[in-house]
């Protein structure tokens, strides 16, 4: 049975203090053109003082938030709209604190019998009381080399490393503590970086085809994310149809164990002999022109347009 439309205003957030704020800003601009190409009477508005006065003002209003990072993927955003008493599109505070804390995320869909590379979660604290040099040499024996150094929470790559040898892990370090005060230490798998989108469409999540992305320098880092040209994007990815349909079963996973809403992008690096590894879920990917989740909807036969339409009617209705 079809969800009834939704003919209330839409206010789509964007913007916002994190990093990501120009990301944001360009998803947004993207949505909002698109739901009013669909009819649909759209609101463009920050996170900032003003937007409680916004919903005060308006009837029955819908929320698209587009932040990325920080506030907009931690569940506090979604928080206050529920304390607000205003629906909105994509997943609860709680899911999205989730699926946004890498610590978190990866334990909770390995526990699903995904395969995750091996990790350590090393606070900042830790990692200054107890000493680099012996930690370093512990991440060698355990991780080995090359490994990946992140934030726990942060999105598009920022402070993001990939690091050959163990001179080079005190600077990784201390670009992942610049974006927050825990970092992820994991093994680096070597692999075709494959994005998983998967949108509910009725109710029902269905995986989309899967996107496979391919820098120009070699590295899927914040530049080669949002630069027009940068990256070659193959969609449908040049899978064998059993390794994607093993890479769309994962995002389907993720989606289902991190009880997510609406619609995420699964992030998977797929080893030479077929094994697709889970890397991380999104609860609130980008919606730009060079973004994937919009690359994925187009691929598919629908519309980007009427799927935003569809997310709206569907969190109207929940």
């Amino acid at each position: 049975m079809a969800t009834a439309i939704h003919n209330g205003p839409i206010v789509v957030l964007a913007g916002g203090l994190s990093h990501e704020r120009e990301v944001s800003l360009h998803s947004g601009r993207r949505v909002a053109q698109a739901l009013r190409e669909q009819g649909r009477q759209v609101i463009e508005a920050d996170v900032n003082a003003e937007l409680v006065e916004i919903f005060e003002s308006l009837t029955n209003p819908v929320a698209f938030p587009l932040l990325h990072g920080g506030v907009g993927e931690d569940g506090g955003l979604q928080q206050a709209l529920e304390l607000l008493q205003v629906k909105y599109v994509g997943s609860t505070p709680a899911a999205s604190r989730r699926s946004f804390n890498k610590a978190v995320c990866a334990p909770l869909v390995a526990r699903a019998g995904v395969t995750t590379p091996k990790r350590a979660v090393l606070p900042h604290d830790m990692f200054r009381e107890l000493g680099a040099g012996h930690l370093i040499k512990a991440l060698g024996r355990q991780i080995g080399y090359p490994m990946m150094i992140k934030p726990a929470q942060s999105g598009s790559a920022l402070g993001a490393s990939k690091v050959e040898n163990a001179a080079d892990v005190p600077q990784a370090m201390v670009a992942a503590f610049a974006y927050g005060d825990v970092a992820i230490v994991e093994e680096f798998i070597s692999g075709r970086e494959v994005a998983a989108a998967v949108i509910e469409i009725d109710g029902v999540p269905q995986a989309l085809p899967l996107v496979e992305i391919q820098p120009n320098s070699g590295v899927y880092d914040y530049t080669a994310r949002y630069t027009a040209g940068a990256t070659r994007f193959i969609v449908p990815a040049a899978l064998e149809p059993s390794v994607a349909e093993a890479c769309a079963q994962t995002a389907l996973t993720a989606h289902k164990e991190l009880e997510l809403r609406h619609i995420s992008r699964t992030d998977l690096i797929v080893r030479a002999d077929g094994t697709p590894f889970f890397i991380e879920t999104n609860s609130a990917p980008g919606m730009t022109k060079t973004s994937l989740v919009p690359l994925a909807i187009e691929a598919s036969g629908l519309d980007f347009g009427a799927i935003c339409a569809q997310l709206v009617d569907a969190a109207a209705a929940e």
